[in-house]
């Protein structure tokens, strides 16, 4: 099995001030917040960090958002956020931060849902659970391109494919509430029917599965009918928290 040269773990630093250099918006809901961290540390594609925000009157809120950018670009890290309109968090990373702002950050933090080289990979999303999925994907784009890796990404329509630009060639894209005029692939729900020519193509490999917990279960209980086995399955949840 292929491995990547392993990153050493570290505890994640303490809180520190980074510099949003750039922002873009993915979709209408969706906004990718480039920082620049003055104790940037190496972290494994699928780890995340905190954001915290605090009031003049000292209170303050934080959230986790995974990272989507590749560890290979040194100093910088990318978060990409889903704008929830009752959350505390992402409603200001949205409408209020702009370039050159300063943003209060700690981490990576790590947790089993990394990836450290294991080939073949097999990625599957819901959503927003597509960003650490692409940390893994772009990292591997730049240190192994020739290393086995697809993804099966769920969108509910037209609009909601977040990195719409880096999607292809390795990706199989669903729709599950309207699909684009003319188009030919997949729709409804991931199951196993989709997902059974990738657990053979990619027999005795890594899945790694995120989402919503319902996604999770569907997708999770498709691979397993598909033969992949429980144990080399990984999953991460997201829920409404914002």
């Amino acid at each position: 099995m292929e491995r990547l040269t392993p990153v050493a773990q570290r505890a994640p630093g303490q809180w520190q001030i980074g510099t949003v250099v750039a922002t873009r918006n993915e979709t209408p809901s969706v906004r990718t917040i480039r920082i620049a961290l003055p104790m940037w540390m190496a972290f494994l594609p699928g780890q995340h960090y905190e954001v915290r925000l605090t009031a003049p009157d000292g209170y303050s809120a934080q959230r986790s958002y995974s990272v989507a950018s590749s560890p290979s670009e040194e100093g910088v890290i990318e978060l990409t956020v889903e704008r929830l309109e009752d959350g505390e968090v992402s409603p200001y990373l949205h409408d209020v931060l702009m370039d050159g702002d300063e943003l209060e950050v700690r981490g990576p933090f790590t947790s089993y849902f990394v990836w450290r080289g294991e080939s073949p990979v097999l990625l599957v999303g819901g959503g927003s659970g597509v960003v650490p999925l692409m940390s893994i994907l772009r990292h591997r784009r730049v240190t192994m391109p020739e290393l086995p890796m697809r993804l099966v990404y769920s969108v509910r329509r037209p609009g909601d494919e977040i990195f719409r630009d880096e999607l292809a060639p390795e990706t199989e894209l669903t729709y599950t509430k309207e699909a684009p005029r003319g188009w030919s692939g997949h729709t409804g729900r991931i199951d196993k029917a989709m997902l059974a020519p990738l657990a053979v193509e990619l027999a005795g490999g890594l899945a790694f599965v995120c989402g919503t917990n319902g996604f999770v279960e569907a997708a999770t209980t498709a691979l397993m009918d598909d033969g992949w086995p429980g144990e080399r399955i990984r999953t991460e949840r997201f829920g409404p928290s914002g």
